[in-house]
């Protein structure tokens, strides 16, 4: 049994605690939904959990939903457990991704974790993407699969943004890396930005290239969200890029940024970004020639993903390890890899 001094100790902590949990998995602090972010959009589809530490973005057929960090971050870690919504979901899109674009609509920044919808049976497919002072027309998309049903069960998603590099993160792997260099130029994303969370009807494009709508007969589409993340150091983005006198010096956060366990891939990290990568992404920009002559400078050519691909960025046919394929016997469906070949990107 405990003793009484033994309560008194963890009554304290708890109390030293405050509202702040740690996520495990990378050792972050994360907040209550009020704490860090305000809705975006249709308020009236959000639904927050009882504890105030979740919330559920709802899509029907009167709106979307979405919410928004409170504060803009000058670079940070944004981290959250996300639940998809399941069955029939073509052209729903759920996206967590990092912008500025109301404050700089011409000339943005942006971060992105997509996920494009499926059609019941087959697996969601999701891309990240970069953008640095408005380069919309220098998309640098990469497009996945996942190795698991991201609908049975919550999984995390994260974006690490430092002066030098960008990591994405599904769970504890690492998935893309952009490390900075000079000939970048503007197109590292720089400036200040908030965390943004949001489900829309993408119909147009996002599932088989826009071949599938949204279907509202089985709507509400939901997704779950918790375990939320914002490290960074929180700044008005106006005056810090401005470098005003009532700027934040944000060199102290910077440093301790740098330095989290996160922010380096280990030896064992990249073993896990080559599995995923080498299995699991079916598309990459530095790899269509079609589209880039000449690869974008952050572009790192590895022998072993380029040789999967076309000269379009997308698979090979034949490309995936054979422990992969699915025996194609009697009454099986076709591999949903040899499906991903045969949709837009």
């Amino acid at each position: 049994m405990f003793g009484e001094k033994t309560i008194l100790l963890v009554f304290i902590s708890l109390l030293s605690l405050g509202s702040t949990l740690i996520n495990a998995a990378f050792n972050a602090p994360t907040l209550a939904f009020d704490e860090g972010y305000s809705p975006l959009f249709a308020d009236f589809n959000i639904k927050k959990s009882e504890d105030g530490r979740s919330a559920n973005l709802h899509l029907n057929r009167y709106a979307g939903s979405g919410f928004i960090s409170s504060k803009y971050y000058d670079y940070g870690f944004f981290s959250a457990k996300i639940k998809l919504p399941g069955d029939y979901t073509a052209g729903v899109v759920v996206a967590f991704y990092t912008s500025n674009a109301d404050v700089w609509e011409k000339n943005h920044d942006e971060l992105d974790i997509e996920f494009l919808g499926n059609l019941n049976g087959k697996p969601w497919r999701f891309q990240t993407n970069m953008y640095g002072n408005g380069s919309t027309n220098r998309g640098r998309e990469e497009r996945y699969r996942l190795w698991f049903d991201p609908t049975k069960a919550f999984h995390q998603y994260s974006i690490l943004w430092t002066p030098n590099h960008i990591i994405f993160y599904v769970d504890d792997v690492p998935i893309r890396e952009v490390t900075r260099n000079s000939e970048m130029g503007a197109d590292y994303p720089s400036k200040p930005m908030s965390l943004y969370a949001t489900i829309w009807d993408a119909s147009s494009w996002a599932t088989s290239g826009g071949k599938y709508s949204v279907k509202y007969e089985f709507e509400p589409f939901v997704s779950e969200f918790t375990d939320l993340v914002l490290d960074g150091c929180p700044v008005d983005p106006i005056e810090q890029l401005a470098g005003s006198s009532a700027a934040v010096d944000c060199s102290y956060e910077k440093a301790e940024l740098e330095n989290k366990d996160y922010s380096e891939i280990t030896p064992e990290g990249r073993k896990s970004m080559k599995w995923f990568r080498e299995r699991f992404m079916y598309y990459s920009y530095c790899y269509d020639t079609v589209r880039y002559t000449v690869p974008p400078p952050e572009c790192v050519v590895v022998a072993s993903e380029q040789e999967r691909f076309k000269e379009t960025g997308r698979l090979k046919f034949g490309s995936i390890p054979k422990r992969q394929r699915r025996k194609r016997g009697r009454g099986r469906k076709r591999d949903f890899v040899g499906q991903s070949q045969r949709d837009n990107m």
